[in-house]
């Protein structure tokens, strides 16, 4: 779909038609070269971002793709409400006509090669077999990569699959005429098979074996390819596939089942026990727990009430829910985790970029190396055959596919893979940051601690019942809203079970609650609530106090029938996996920074409970963002994680910033790597997984660049048969896919 900011639009265009990196290539130059147009194609995704004028019309953009010879489409409309309810096409298997060629090619060139390669089965008339057995192979099997070659020609242009083409026809060609004008024909003939080359006039040899073989190995390299992107991209069609496809509505008072396509802000929905949440929104009748473990990783159901939010296509595990939607269609948790799933895998690394301009580069380069090997070994007087050979196997053995392969393969798989866990990296350029981090800074409210306040601990005077402090105390501070007495109110329910209904309750502002509850007339609050009723806490409970607020908490004193009984000790808890997050990422070499607006003391307190070193406390919003510039103005290199509004900026400046899914959109949206788990140790694993994904993606461009490296001169100097260099070509670029397939099995730490 297109958006449209500030006078630009931007539309992403499915491509079809490219076989190669260096056609992706051709295109994002073709695209470029239109005035107020900036471009990207990915041969990978086979989709081209691009971002132009609002005064450029997208059928421009296509026209411009048709005439560099390929083909381009605007993304899909959305299904229209009509349409919702019937039933979907059925899935076109796109790789049918590459499988056909591929099966076309094998059962075919087979016989061909192993006549070639084994003398003593070569019967009378075996060569006569073997052409016609290479021809469908050369002609049907192979035709993707001389209409490619041919299409690229017209466009004054060479591509990987005009080495391809010229190889296996000047391969058939020369066989030809072997048989038809030389005495290759002659009933009876036979050739051995040899991985050098012989010095002779080239009128007995033929080549079909290279012609036919070659066409099955680049083919059958081509359909693992296109297996692979697939099964890369299948994390991105799963998190599109999350989400219910109906939904339970209540219109009137009647329940109304619609498709999810049809919801509306405001609408309100039932979700009963085992179904998938429609979409995102806010519980306003029921209680449940909540399974979002396929969309965050999280594996504990989350309880949830009156007022709580939910997302869309999580589980409701427990008990019936009525939701009011707050989020439709691609405003959705669910939708925007997807479409930065799919931007991350649309762009370009720096790694892929240099990939992209050697590539086009590369294929004259390869020609005129196939031409100039072709006249070396002519003017050493090698024969025609020496030369042509030797010409045939730089043209194959160059291929440069891995090449291409390398960069958007493991970025596929890698943010695939992260999406599944609940890591979404917003763009290939964030993963060659995470490896220069080297100090993370952590915002403390909702990264660190939980965000909300929390009954800690109990501090009794002697003799007196913590159970009954709870419920007396409980019962007070659930009839008061304030958030520190939910906290209490709270903590003592998950302690004790249901709390008595207070009589008589007063509020005082500013200073506590009062009542009566069974009996008791109970006092919670501030020491000067007691004091008013000439109530002082003893020695013990005014230590406890001390040291609660020493330690950052809200000391809150208890008292009943006019005894001071305890203290409550109550502050904003810290998570649980907190601690062993920061010993995770020292492991990763940062030095983990708290930068909190609350004051020292607390976050002090925090520090130390969690394992942090450094504290910067009483920060205002807007000087976080000093903060961090003034760490990287001493050489460091700063991640941010963060979740608040607050935090957006600082995000923003950060070398790499970690927004919390569970934070607020701005955050969301100025960090570069989002962590749906809202869970600390999943910024290791964010970071692990996207220094892992960078290790791959340079392990396989080191491979592909190697391979040719070694290979080219081999074949230049003839020691290389046309169809082993094919071979080779092909495992190549099956060996980058698989080393990025192994990402998939990439574990967030124990």
């Amino acid at each position: 779909m297109t958006t449209t900011v500030t006078g630009t639009a931007e539309v992403e265009l499915a491509i079809g038609g490219m076989t190669c990196a260096s056609c992706a290539a051709r295109i994002e130059k073709k695209l470029n070269r239109m005035d107020g147009v900036t471009a990207t194609v990915n041969y990978a995704t086979e989709k081209a971002k691009v971002s132009y004028r609002e005064d450029i019309a997208v059928d421009d953009l296509i026209a411009t793709v048709e005439a560099t010879g390929y083909t381009a489409a605007p993304p899909p409309p959305p299904r229209t409400s009509a349409a919702a309810g019937q039933e979907p096409p059925p899935e076109v298997d796109e790789l049918l006509p590459l499988r056909q060629r591929l099966v076309t090619a094998v059962v075919l060139s087979l016989p061909v090669i192993v006549l070639a390669m084994v003398p003593s089965w070569q019967f009378e008339y075996w060569q006569w077999l073997s052409l016609t057995l290479a021809a469908p192979v050369v002609t049907y099997a192979a035709w993707p990569f001389h209409r490619a070659a041919f299409t690229n020609a017209r466009h004054g242009a060479a591509t990987m699959d005009t080495l391809i083409s010229v190889g296996t026809i000047a391969a058939f060609t020369w066989s030809l005429w072997a048989l038809f004008f030389g005495t290759a024909g002659t009933p009876g003939m036979t050739h051995g098979f040899d991985l050098t080359i012989s010095r002779s006039d080239g009128a007995g040899n033929i080549y079909l074996e290279a012609a036919a073989g070659v066409t099955a190995f680049i083919l059958a390299g081509r359909y693992f390819e296109a297996r692979s992107k697939r099964r890369a991209g299948a994390a991105l069609k799963a998190l599109l596939e999350l989400g219910a496809k109906d939904v339970t509505v209540l219109r009137g008072g009647r329940e109304v089942r619609i498709p999810t396509e049809e919801l509306a802000v405001g609408d309100r929905f039932v979700v009963r026990p085992g179904e998938k949440i429609a979409t995102d929104g806010t519980v306003v009748e029921g209680s449940s727990a909540v399974d979002a473990s396929m969309l965050t990783g999280e594996s504990v159901p989350v309880e949830v009430g009156v007022g709580d939010t939910v997302t869309g296509a999580t589980l409701n595990a427990g008990g019936r829910l009525v939701v009011e939607a707050t989020r439709v269609g691609a405003d959705t948790q669910l939708a925007r985790m997807a479409k930065m799933v799919e931007d991350a895998q649309n762009g370009k690394a720096a790694a892929q970029r240099l990939a992209d301009r050697i590539s086009a580069v590369f294929v004259p380069v390869v020609i005129a190396l196939a031409l100039a090997t072709l006249g070396f070994w002519l003017g050493n007087g090698a024969g025609i055959t020496a030369a042509f050979t030797a010409a045939v196997a730089v043209l194959i053995i160059a291929c440069p596919c891995a090449l291409g392969l390398a960069t958007p393969t493991a970025l596929m798989v890698g943010t695939g893979r992260g999406a599944q866990l609940g890591i979404l990296i917003k763009g290939p350029e964030v993963l060659e940051t995470t490896r220069a981090v080297d100090t993370i800074v952590l915002d403390k409210t909702g990264t660190v601690t939980t965000g909300r306040m929390t009954l800690l601990a109990v501090r009794t005077a002697a003799g007196e019942d913590e159970d009954q402090v709870l419920r007396l105390a409980g019962a007070l501070e659930h009839a008061s809203e304030h958030p520190i007495a939910q906290a209490v109110a709270t903590g003592a329910a998950e302690r004790t079970g249901t709390l008595p209904t207070p009589e008589d309750f007063a509020n005082i502002p500013g200073l506590g609650v009062q009542g009566v509850v069974d009996g008791h007339a109970v006092l919670v609050g501030r020491e000067k609530l007691l004091a008013e009723w000439a109530i002082e806490l003893p020695e013990e409970l005014s230590r406890a106090k001390a040291e609660a607020e020493a330690a950052g908490r809200t000391a809150i004193a208890v008292a009943w029938d006019g005894a001071a009984r305890a203290v409550l000790e109550v502050a904003d808890a810290v998570k649980d996996t907190s601690a062993k997050a920061i010993t995770r990422l020292r492991a990763l070499g940062l030095t983990p920074i708290l930068l909190t607006g609350d004051n020292r003391a607390v976050a002090e307190a925090v520090a130390r409970e969690v394992g942090i070193d450094e504290v910067i406390a009483e920060v205002m919003p807007e000087d976080k963002v000093d903060v961090v510039k003034r760490l990287q103005g001493e050489g460091r290199s700063v991640a941010m994680v963060g979740d608040g509004v607050n935090d957006a900026a600082a995000l923003a400046q950060a070398d790499l910033g970690l927004a919390m899914g569970t934070g607020t959109d701005a955050a969301i949206e100025a960090g570069d790597l989002t962590l749906v788990r809202g869970d600390l140790t999943a910024a290791a694993d964010a970071i692990r997984l996207s220094r892992r994904t960078l290790s791959t993606i340079k392990s396989n461009l080191f491979w592909a660049f190697a391979y040719n490296v070694a290979a080219l001169p081999l074949a230049a100097s003839g020691l290389l048969n046309p169809m082993i260099a094919g071979a080779a070509m092909a495992f190549s670029s099956v060996f980058v896919v698989g080393n990025s397939l192994r990402l998939r099995s990439f574990r967030p730490a124990a």
